[in-house]
């Protein structure tokens, strides 16, 4: 190693070793004051940001979780600061593992190096080191990049990419139109090729011997209002014949099941949350217009209300879709023993992934306006009375 080198990593190293392992703004200044003396630096210490990030993978953590937990704890500068990180650090690889990709195409901007000025630009990537160096080592969800090739292809079932396009465009239409009858036709309609899709995949996985191994996916849970949405994609995931496990420290839930099903429980929860948040709004303004004044609490007990209503709804349709599916003589009375395997595959990966989970108690609502709105307002979540449920 070269002298110029050397000095660059001990300066580096006092940064380090007064901002990381400290806790509070002042060791935060100490190291950026140096970093911010030496510009010449960013090249070694953008080298160390992309082995911490390496490190995340190692410990269990995507690229979203990543980001996520950075614009939670720290803001949405050092987000896209971990972004660049991230952006960088997969340059490695030739392969990504399922899922990357489009988590990739997701990360927000990336902030000019420099910017604002130098000691806020140090200060701000001091942070982002230490909140690196802290993460905890959590389950992971599918193979880390670099993985052998064959565990990070999986082959794709037939016809996928075009029914979840044709789904998510269903339900992007049933956000955005203002007519309740059609957004509930359109909704329902994808709820059916959700339940279709999800049947063939399994039956087709079984007279073919194909995989039959649960996967899991993480989707965010963010505040306000975290303990109500946690509910309502329990409620998703339950539906779709997949477990869900809340980590209100870290701000996500970990969902295990079969892909075609996370897939069901992302694209579902996604547009219900949207469709709740929405209605939540109008209730809200109704209120207002009203001369009353509305509070958190309302709104808390308006999303609980929307989450409980939902998953018995779900339930319902869940019960009624495979009814209809084992009366199908396509399906016969194959169809049980199927789906029983898949329940039992589950809960086994779910019980080894998690065998320590603890039960929370919900807080109750107080607001009777908001649970009346928010009981109303599933009502009316595009279910459908007559058409099957979401099930996996």
């Amino acid at each position: 190693m070269d002298a110029y080198a050397g000095r660059m990593e001990s300066v580096i190293d006092r940064a380090f070793a007064a901002a990381l392992y400290t806790e509070g703004d002042a060791g935060l200044d100490t190291g950026a004051s140096l970093l911010a003396a030496a510009p010449e630096a960013d090249a070694e210490l953008a080298r160390r940001g992309e082995e911490s990030v390496r490190r995340a993978w190692e410990r269990g953590w995507l690229p979203a979780d990543v980001v996520r937990l950075v614009r939670r704890d720290l803001d949405e500068h050092a987000a896209g600061l971990a972004a660049g990180l991230i952006a960088s650090e997969v340059r490695r690889y030739d392969e990504l593992p399922p899922r990357w990709r489009s988590q990739l195409d997701e990360l927000p901007a990336v902030p000019p190096p420099g910017r604002p000025d130098r000691f806020s630009y140090a200060s701000a990537l001091l942070a982002l080191h230490r909140l690196l160096l802290n993460l905890p080592v959590i389950e992971p969800v599918g193979p880390p990049p670099g993985a052998a090739r064959d565990v990070l292809h999986r082959p794709p079932v037939a016809g996928e990419p075009r029914m979840l396009t044709r789904i998510r465009a269903l339900l992007a239409k049933a956000e955005a139109t203002g007519y309740p009858e059609e957004a509930e036709a359109l909704t329902t309609k994808a709820q059916e090729l959700m339940a279709r899709h999800s049947i063939d995949e399994a039956l087709l996985a079984a007279r073919t011997h194909g995989d039959r191994t649960p996967g899991a996916c993480r989707i965010g849970v963010d505040a306000p209002y975290e303990t109500a949405k946690a509910i309502l994609l329990d409620a998703v995931a339950s539906a779709n014949r997949c477990r869900a496990v809340w980590n209100s420290d870290l701000g996500f839930t970990t969902v295990v099941g079969f892909e075609a099903d996370l897939e069901a429980v992302e694209l579902l929860h996604t547009s219900l949350l949207v469709q709740g948040t929405a209605a939540m709004t109008r209730a809200e303004a109704g209120q207002r217009a009203g001369g009353r004044k509305r509070t958190k609490t309302f709104r808390q007990s308006f999303l609980m209300a929307y989450a409980q209503r939902l998953g018995s709804r779900l339930a319902d349709g869940t019960a009624r879709a495979t009814a209809e599916a084992e009366n199908d003589t396509a399906a016969g009375t194959a169809l049980l023993p199927v789906l029983a395997a898949r329940d039992l595959a589950v809960t086994e990966t779910a019980d080894q992934m998690f065998p320590r989970t603890t039960t929370t108690r919900v807080r109750g609502a107080t607001d009777l306006d908001g649970w009346t709105h928010g009981t109303a307002a599933a009502d009316r979540a595009r279910m459908g009375g007559d058409a099957p449920g979401i099930r996996g």
